[in-house]
């Protein structure tokens, strides 16, 4: 017989807050320092554009798939995504994190972490949080999710009930971003797009700039057109703007290139970045490839 297929927890329709199964909790994770912004996400809240409602999710999804993983938590299990030191106790358990390395936390201990850039704090158990939308992590832009703001000292997280994936292997990719070629401009926006190295200027969950070149286009806006993750917009200045996650889910500049998902969160964690073409066969491969490892 087949197996009937077990409906999901209910969703308050005015709050889109998910009634989640109560799971086990483990300890209580409290955060005494905060020194940079720091915020839980987790891979996002997929198919909600048409809602006007970007995907979001983590900057650097492999970054944080890894450290969950290093734990023994799934691949999407909410973390904290943050750019400076944190300040850490243990309440009512020992505590197993990553931090870049591992780090035992005994109960009712304070442990800095200090700060290393963009890093994921995975803890064994993962957070517990509600799911708004399909997702537990914070849309920045929107006060969506992951507690509602950016986390501050004093906030804390009940932690326990994500299990463990069997996945051994980091994420492998290397050499020029990869991109696709856009709806918009012509050969010489795309030959000046692909031949230059560019810094990685200003940059925010919404989206990054490109500095070093200057892209030639008509300096005008297109009839507003859906918008996706890894689009690379150029402004009437020349410059290139590439979506983050927390993007608009429209926009009217034109688009001359769209980072593939697999680059993505190389593309994020980057200071200098030149780019390649490639085919839409292949970057639909790269995606099936790469949604696999993350497990989506």
């Amino acid at each position: 017989n087949a197996r009937r297929r077990r409906a999901p927890p209910p969703e308050d329709a005015r709050s889109g807050v998910r009634a989640g199964r109560a799971r086990k909790v483990s300890m209580r994770l409290e955060l005494l320092g905060v020194s940079g912004p720091a915020w839980v996400q987790d891979l996002g809240r997929p198919g909600r554009m048409i809602e006007g409602i970007p995907p979001g999710g983590a900057l650097v999804p492999e970054a944080l798939v890894e450290a969950n993983r290093a734990v023994g938590n799934r691949g999407g299990a909410p973390g904290i995504e943050a750019f400076g030191e944190l300040i850490v106790a243990a309440r009512g358990g020992d505590a197993t994190l990553w931090w870049g390395e591992p780090v035992r936390l005994e109960r009712d201990h304070v442990r800095r972490l200090p700060a290393r850039g963009l890093t994921y704090l995975a803890v064994q158990g993962g957070l517990i949080l509600p799911e708004v939308l399909g997702g537990h992590g914070l849309l920045v832009t929107a006060g969506l999710g992951g507690g509602g703001r950016p986390l501050r000292a004093g906030d804390g997280f009940d932690v326990g009930g994500f299990e463990g994936e069997e996945r051994g292997h980091s994420w492998q990719a290397s050499g020029p971003i990869r991109l696709v070629r856009g709806p918009d401009l012509g050969e010489e926006a795309w030959e000046v797009l692909v031949g230059t190295e560019w810094t990685v200027g200003s940059a925010d969950r919404t989206g990054c700039r490109l500095v070093g070149g200057t892209v030639p286009g008509d300096g005008g806006l297109r009839a507003t057109a859906p918008m996706v993750r890894g689009a690379i917009q150029v402004t009437p200045s020349g410059e290139p703007v590439v979506l983050g996650p927390d993007h608009p889910t429209t926009g009217g500049y034109p688009v001359v290139g769209v980072v593939i998902a697999a680059d993505q969160g190389r593309l994020a964690g980057a200071t200098r970045v030149r780019f390649t073409g490639i085919g839409v066969d292949e970057a639909r491969r790269e995606r099936a490839r790469w949604r696999a490892w993350v497990g989506r």
